[in-house]
């Protein structure tokens, strides 16, 4: 196996792999740090066919042979990883994110293939932590945000048909936890309903934790199970430690991704652009904690297994499926 080095910056990072040897290895290191294993039995002792850039599992069973890409996001992919890893590093240090049509006219591969490119790493970027945030005395803030356009920036026939209701009844509600000094998690929900926020706090924050949230009706009763205190905008956005500003910091940057690189955002893929903000946010550059954005690409390379997006998955075609 080759040892290719750990490129520091984008421009290191295309010279590094335009060589399809050193995008071969590296993501192999990455993906099989104790050596490569057949993806379909299991098995560690495979023969790597040097003309064909595969492997060859000595146990005979249907798909024996495989490429780096199988069981990954780059399955069944015809672009080669020296398109693909730039295009992750891209998206995974830029800090307002990188549109498709960024990635066509740098990477030249047409829009439409840089959008399904851009989904697929987001998939990559999911985290799907079972700790519960809070533990050992942590203090753990929730709030929501309702994402969608303004009104007053659409043309009057186009806001005639977007707005029906009033408040956020025509946006699509994103939901965060965030643990101070610690990581945040979003998600999308239906609705602000106590019935709907109160299993998700539960299921993501540790019993009896501190917990902080503005006055919305759909919190109240939290206080059953957390140490739940209530900031109310409408008199006070901070009241010493009571407040919600980490979350609304978050929903900031969040906002100005959306509005200023991505545009145009379908409520259904909503969750996709929360999935590459709560990366970036969780792996943000701290002063116990200095990440920098090699360390970043390394951690999504590390995570590209068990996770497959289909252009039929992503277009609403076919439901998804996890390997």
């Amino acid at each position: 196996m080759k040892n290719v080095k750990e490129p520091k910056t984008l421009q290191e990072a295309i010279i590094t792999f335009a060589d399809p040897d050193n995008a071969l290895w590296y993501m192999v290191a990455k993906r099989w740090p104790n050596g490569v294993v057949c993806p379909t039995c299991g098995r560690n002792d495979v023969n790597f066919l040097a003309k064909q850039r595969r492997w060859q599992c000595k146990e005979k069973h249907p798909l024996r042979q495989f490429t780096a890409k199988v069981g990954t996001i780059f399955e069944d992919s015809p672009l080669p990883l020296e398109k693909w890893l730039p295009a992750v590093w891209m998206i995974t240090n830029d800090k307002n994110g990188v549109s498709s049509w960024e990635i066509h006219r740098a990477l030249n591969v047409t829009q439409k293939t840089a959008w399904f490119m851009l989904h697929r790493i987001r998939l990559a970027m999911q985290n799907n932590s079972l700790m519960k945030l809070g533990g050992e005395g942590g203090e753990v803030e929730a709030d929501e945000s309702f994402i969608g356009g303004k009104s007053r920036n659409m043309h009057k026939h186009i806001r005639a048909k977007r707005i029906t209701r009033t408040g956020g009844g025509d946006k699509a509600m994103a939901f965060g936890i965030l643990e101070r000094g610690g990581e945040v998690r979003t998600m999308v929900l239906a609705d602000r309903q106590k019935q709907t926020v109160h299993p998700v706090i539960k299921e993501h924050v540790q019993a009896g934790a501190a917990l902080f949230t503005d006055a919305m009706l759909g919190y109240r009763g939290l206080g059953e199970d957390f140490a739940h205190q209530v900031i109310d905008h409408a008199i006070a956005y901070v009241d010493g430690r009571v407040h919600t500003n980490g979350l609304e910091n978050f929903w900031s940057l969040l906002k100005r991704s959306l509005s200023g690189t991505y545009i145009s955002v379908e409520p259904f893929h909503l969750f996709r652009y929360l999935d590459e903000q709560s990366f970036r946010y969780n792996y943000r550059a701290k002063k116990d904690n200095p990440i920098d954005d090699s360390m970043r690409f390394q951690k999504v390379m590390g995570m590209l297994s068990g996770k497959r997006l289909t252009f039929k998955e992503l277009t609403g075609k076919v439901g998804e499926t996890t390997l």
